[in-house]
Parts: C-alpha cells; structure tokens; sequence
C-alpha cells in the first residue's frame, strides 16, 4: 500500500502570494508611473495671417518742370514729375553754400560765430551781382557782423552779395570756393549736381530734383540752417529788417527751405513741412522747378503737399488678443496664443505686411504666460515684435485621466 505524501500548506501558498504581491507590486508601479510621467509638449499649430491693406497714393504734381517729394524716414515715399535731368536751380544754390561754409567755419546751433569784418574786395560785389538784377542787401566796407547774421541775410532774404562774401571769407576767393563745393558734393553723392559759383546766378549751376531733395535732408539735419530757414524776420545792423523770401512759411506746415528765381530755371522752391499723424511728427521735403512765377508756385507746392500728407495711415498689425495659434493636448484641451499687446505702425502709400509667428514647446501653463512671439515685417520699416501669450490656462489633466489613458500623454 503506498503512501500519499501530503505537501505542507504553506507550501502550495506561496507561489499564489508570490503572484499576487507581484501584480500588486507591477498595478501600484503603474499607477505610480501613470500619475508622475511627464506629459510631451502639446501640438502647436499657427494661425494664418490676415494682412492689412493699403493703397497706392495719387499725389498732385504740377505739369511743368521738375518735381520731386519724399517723407523723411519713409523712402518708399519718394515720387517725381517731369524732367530728370539737371536744371538751373537758381537761389537754391545758396543752400549749397551755406553747408560748404559751415563745413570750413562751422557754428553749433545757438551761437554767433565769429566776427566777420567785410572788406573793400567784399563791398564791391553789391554793384556787380545788382548790375546782373540779383537781390543784393547794403554791405559797406568795414561794417562787422556774426557769421550766423550774415547767414541769416543770405539764406532769408537771399543776398546775393552776401552769399559771395561768405564764400570769400571761408575760402579766400570764389575760384577756391567752387573747388570746396565740387568736393563737398561728391562727399554727399549729389551726383547730379554742378556749383560753379555761389549765389545761384549761374544758369549753370544745375542739379535734379532727387538730388535737391537729398540736400534739402542735409539742411534740414544742420541745426544752424534748420533755424535760419524757418525765421521769417529778423533785424540785423545796417541791413535793416529783412523778411524770409519764402511766402509759405508757416502755412500748411511749411518750415522752410530755400526759393528760387532765374529767367533760365523759372520760379523754384526746395521746401519741407511737418505734420502730425500717427502720434509723431513727420517730415515731408520737395522741390519744384520751372514754375512761371511763385504766387502760382506755391498754389501748386499747398497741393502736393497736401496729397502726401493724406496718404499717411496708420496700420494695425495686430490688436491684443488676436490669435496666432494653438495649443492641442492629448486630453482634447485647447489654448490660443494671443497678442500680448495691440502694434501699429505709421506707413505711407502701399505697404506690404506679413508676419511670422514662434511658438514655444509648452505642456502645461498658466493664463497670460508668454509662450512665443509674432514677428511682423513691413515694406521699409524696421521689423515688430510682439510677445505671444497663453489666452486660458492649460492644466494637468489629473491622476483619473492619466491612469485611464496609458500611453497617450
């Protein structure tokens, strides 16, 4: 008879508990694992954009001579009308002059300068540029002024006289002037334009339009000029009280600069005019030449001017809050990223936009987080940047989502 060998009931329990802790131990690990597991970014997704429209200006130009307008900082403003080859541009050459002078004897905005006696030699070109029937002003021999007093009667009441004694007295005489303006052009790459003498009562001294609107920038930059050209009066000894030969100034904006007047270059004015649009202050420089007298001139300058000037817009490149993507998580929550803040930008005619924008790798993040940027390019104007931003908070899904959806965060 055989015996039935029994085994100890310990024994055939432990595998199960072995198997049961082991289950334990592998659920709790899960679970564990489930709730602590960092999440993968959310997808992110880029709105397309919506760029604003603008138009291409009609400006009034007159149908003689030759024109030419630009606002300041804004090159894709620049137009012309009529000739582009050089013309006589008269007066204006004491533009010219007054930047080559202040090159050899320079003057800070503010101060006088220095004393200039003016001499027999100096005197004697009163009669000669009067026989010619160009402006002239009283310069006795001896009679001292400030060079920026002499400044002021050359540039305002357009002297032609005191344009050729400056000369003298920066350079000696007009022959050495002419090489100093010859030099000074090339300097400035005003190509187009040729300056044999200083007063302008040269028919041949000639330049083009874009080239008189490259000087009128220089002037303008010049604090010395700047202020003379805008004074329409002043007082100075033995000259007596002289007015600004340019009519416009003060009207529409009008600050100066320089006119014009030859049988062969017609009646001409290099002028510039501020306006306020956009909250800043805009520059707008011309010059029209050939123009039969200067009351119907300046008719036409209040025009063109006026067209520029109504083609400045304002451009919203974004308003806060707009939306320039999406973030997609795996638990079906969406967030936008939005504008920070709202960007607008001043522009003048037709102007394209486009904008590009970055997206940062985010999981989770709160209300108002900076999550990228949108960067903004704008037909000549520097590139905008503007911060991006979570609109509504991306939270953690909780424990219960996590331990239900293995493997999908």
């Amino acid at each position: 008879m055989s015996r039935v060998v029994r085994r100890p009931r310990s024994a055939v329990r432990r595998p199960v508990t072995i198997s049961v802790i082991a289950v334990l131990v592998l659920a709790v690990g899960y679970l564990v694992a489930a709730a602590v597991v960092p999440f993968a970014p959310a997808s992110a997704t880029t709105t397309t954009y919506s760029a604003p429209t603008s138009s291409v200006p009609a400006l009034s130009f007159p149908g003689y001579g030759a024109t030419a307008v630009e606002a300041t900082d804004f090159p894709e403003s620049l137009r012309t009308s009529g000739d582009t080859k050089p013309r006589s541009i008269a007066s204006i050459t004491k533009v010219v002059t007054a930047l080559v002078v202040l090159d050899e004897k320079p003057m800070a905005a503010g101060e006088s300068g220095p004393a200039i006696t003016f001499t027999p030699k100096m005197e004697s070109l009163y009669a000669k540029y009067a026989a010619l029937n160009g402006e002239v002003a009283p310069m006795p021999a001896g009679l001292e002024l400030t060079e920026h007093q002499a400044f002021q009667v050359m540039l305002m009441k357009s002297a032609n006289n005191y344009a050729g004694a400056l000369a003298i007295w920066a350079f000696g005489s007009i022959a050495e002037y002419e090489q100093a303006a010859t030099k000074w052009l090339e300097e400035h790459d005003l190509d187009d334009t040729t300056i044999h003498e200083p007063t302008g009562l040269d028919p041949d001294n000639t330049s083009t339009a874009t080239d008189l609107v490259d000087l009128g920038q220089l002037a303008l930059a010049n604090p010395v000029v700047k202020e003379i050209v805008g004074t329409k009066d002043v007082t100075i000894p033995t000259v007596g009280e002289i007015e600004n030969s340019n009519k416009l100034l003060g009207l529409d904006g009008i600050e100066g600069i320089k006119t014009g007047t030859l049988d062969e270059a017609g009646a001409c004015l290099l002028f510039a005019a501020t306006y306020e649009r956009g909250g800043r202050d805009v520059t707008v420089i011309g010059v029209m030449l050939g123009g039969v007298d200067h009351d119907s001139l300046d008719v036409d300058v209040q025009r063109l001017l006026r067209s520029v000037a109504d083609n400045f817009q304002v451009v919203t490149l974004t308003h806060a809050g707009q939306t320039f993507g999406t973030f997609s998580t795996p638990w079906q929550d969406e967030a936008d990223a939005v504008s920070a803040k709202a960007a607008e930008v001043l522009v003048w005619g037709k102007t394209k936009v486009r904008a590009k924008a970055h997206l940062d790798r985010v999981t989770l993040g709160t209300k108002g987080e900076r999550v990228g940027k949108v960067r903004f390019t704008v037909t000549d104007h520097d590139p905008v940047t503007v911060p991006l931003v979570l609109e509504r908070a991306i939270d953690d899904p909780g424990v219960w989502w996590r331990w239900t959806n293995p493997f999908q965060g």
